[in-house]
C-alpha cells in the first residue's frame, strides 16, 4: 500500500464524524490566517528581503483575513509587491467569506453545489435558511466584483493625471476592494508612511468614493439582493427597511457629533475650511463603521470624540455584509426595548410588526458579551503596556469591531496585548458570527422544570 494511501486511511478513520457549518467556517477561517501568515513570513514578503518573523506576519494575516486594518508597520513600507498581493487576497476573501471564493471555483468549473455546502453557504451569509442561497451568492459575488471595479476605475481615473497610470492603477485596485470590504489597509505610505489618508482630507473624489464604497459594503448581502429585486422600499422585508434606516440615522449622527466635538481641534478639523469641515467629518463617522481608513489623525481627537468613535465602532455594519461590530439592527432592537420598556410596555415592535422576546434576548446577549470583551481588553492593554487606557480601549473596540482604526496606541502594544488583539481581531470576525447563528438555528434548551418566582430591587 502506498504512502498515499495510509494516510487516506488513517484520516478517514481519524476524521472528526461531524462538523457544524459554524464550526467549519471558523477551522477555515484560522486555516486561512495561518496560511496567509506562512506567505507573509517569506523574506520575499517583505520589502528589504528581510523575513518580518512569525508573530508580525500572523498579527497581518490575522487583520488583513478578518478585514480590521490595525498593524504593526505602514503597508507600503514593510511589504514588496508580493507582500501587498497576499494581503489583498486575504481581504478580499475575508471580506466576502471564504465560500464565495469557493463558490465563484464551483461555477467556473460547473459543479453542483450539496446539501452540505448549502449549509454553510447559507451560514457565512447569515442566513437561517438555505432557500435561495445559491441565488443570492451569485449576487454577491457579481455585485461585489462589479461595485469594486466601478470604485477601482473612478481611483484609477483620479490617480492618473498626478502619479502615472500604473501606481493609479494598482492604488486603485486595492484601496477600493479594501474599502469595500471594510478592511481600512492602505499602501498611501509613499507619500506619508502610516498616515493612511492624510494625505486626501481635502480630495473630495477619493473620500467620497472610499465612504460610498464602505458603505456599500456594509448594509449586507441580502440587503442587497432585495434592493435589486424589489426596488421600492414599501416592498421589503422588515429588516431591509430597518437596516436601511439605522444605517442613515447612525452615519447623520456620527457625523453631526464629530462636527460638534471637533469642530475647533487645532488638531483635526479645526485647521480647516468649512467644507474640509464637512467633507472630513462625514467621512469620519463613515469609517467608524469598521471601515477604518483614517481622514483625520484618530490620536488627535478630544478625549468626547474618542468616546463617541469607540460607541460607533463598537456597533459596526449590519449582518451579513463585509462589517464587523455589534451589528446595526441588533442595536436597533436593543433601543426599541429600551423605548418599549420605558413606556411600560412588554413587547418590541417595528413597521407594525412584533419581534420575538426570543431575539431581543439574543441581541442583548451578543451586546453584554461585546461590551464586556471590550472593558475587559482595554484593562488588560493598559495594564501590560504603556498605553493609557482610553487609547487601550479605543484599540480593544477597534480589534473587537474590526475597525482597524488606532489613536497610535499599536505599535506600543506588548506581546500579549498584541496576542490579545489577535484574539479579538479573529474573534470580532468569526466569533460573533458564530455566537449571532447559535442563536438563530441553535435549538433552545429544554426547561424540565421551573422553580419558584422571588422578587428582586431592580433600578
Amino acid at each position: 500500500m502506498s504512502l498515499r494511501a495510509r494516510l487516506y486511511g488513517y484520516w478517514m478513520k481519524k476524521r472528526p464524524k461531524s462538523m457544524s457549518s459554524a464550526k467549519v467556517i471558523a477551522v477555515v477561517f484560522a486555516l486561512i490566517v495561518l496560511l496567509g501568515t506562512c506567505l507573509l513570513a517569506l523574506p520575499a514578503a517583505a520589502r528589504d528581503g528581510v523575513s518580518c518573523g512569525f508573530r508580525p506576519a500572523l498579527f497581518t494575516a490575522t487583520s488583513a483575513t478578518c478585514v480590521t486594518g490595525l498593524v504593526l508597520y505602514d503597508t507600503w513600507s514593510q511589504w514588496s509587491g508580493f507582500g501587498q498581493t497576499v494581503i489583498l487576497c486575504l481581504i478580499q476573501i475575508g471580506g466576502l467569506g471564504f465560500m464565495s471564493a469557493a463558490t465563484l471555483l464551483v461555477f467556473v468549473l460547473r459543479r453542483r453545489i450539496g446539501l452540505k455546502q448549502r449549509l454553510v453557504m447559507a451560514q457565512a451569509l447569515s442566513l437561517n435558511e438555505i432557500d435561495g442561497v445559491v441565488r443570492l451568492q451569485r449576487t454577491v459575488l457579481f455585485g461585489s466584483f462589479t461595485v469594486e471595479a466601478i470604485g477601482a476605475l473612478v481611483l484609477t481615473l483620479h490617480f492618473w493625471p498626478s502619479y502615472g497610470f500604473w501606481r493609479a492603477l494598482r492604488w486603485g485596485v486595492f484601496h477600493s476592494v479594501s474599502a469595500f470590504c471594510n478592511a481600512g489597509f492602505d499602501i498611501f505610505g509613499v507619500l506619508e508612511p502610516g498616515g493612511s489618508l492624510l494625505p486626501f482630507q481635502s480630495d473630495p473624489v477619493v473620500l467620497l468614493t472610499l465612504g460610498a464604497l464602505v458603505v456599500v459594503g456594509g448594509l449586507g448581502f441580502l440587503v442587497w439582493e432585495e434592493i435589486a429585486e424589489k426596488r421600492r422600499l414599501r416592498r421589503f422585508s422588515v429588516y431591509t427597511r430597518l437596516v436601511l434606516l439605522t444605517t442613515g440615522i447612525l452615519l447623520l449622527l456620527g457625523w453631526a457629533l464629530t462636527c460638534l466635538l471637533e469642530w475647533n481641534n487645532p488638531e483635526t478639523l479645526g485647521g480647516m475650511d468649512v467644507g474640509d469641515k464637512l467633507l472630513n467629518g462625514l467621512f469620519q463617522s463613515i469609517t467608524l463603521r469598521t471601515a477604518g481608513f483614517a481622514a483625520i489623525d484618530q490620536a488627535r481627537l478630544t478625549q468626547a470624540g474618542k468616546a463617541v468613535s469607540v460607541f460607533f465602532m463598537l456597533i459596526g455594519g449590519s449582518s451579513g455584509s463585509t462589517a464587523g461590530g455589534l451589528k446595526t439592527v441588533t442595536f436597533m432592537v436593543l433601543v426599541l426595548f429600551i423605548m418599549a420598556r420605558a413606556r411600560g410596555k412588554s413587547s418590541v415592535c417595528v413597521f407594525r410588526r412584533t419581534i420575538p422576546q426570543a431575539q431581543v434576548l439574543d441581541a442583548m446577549t451578543i451586546a453584554f458579551i461585546m461590551i464586556f470583551l471590550a472593558m475587559v481588553g482595554g484593562a488588560f492593554i493598559s495594564a501590560t503596556s504603556p498605553v493609557p487606557f482610553t487609547d487601550a480601549l479605543y484599540e480593544a473596540v477597534s480589534a473587537l469591531g474590526t475597525v482597524g482604526l488606532t489613536a497610535g496606541a499599536t505599535g506600543s502594544l506588548s506581546v500579549p496585548a498584541q496576542i490579545l488583539i489577535i484574539f479579538y481581531m479573529y474573534f470580532g470576525r468569526v466569533g460573533v458570527l458564530t455566537i449571532s447563528l447559535g442563536f438563530l438555528t441553535g435549538d433552545r434548551a429544554e426547561e424540565r422544570f421551573r422553580y419558584a418566582e422571588t422578587s428582586l430591587l431592580i433600578g
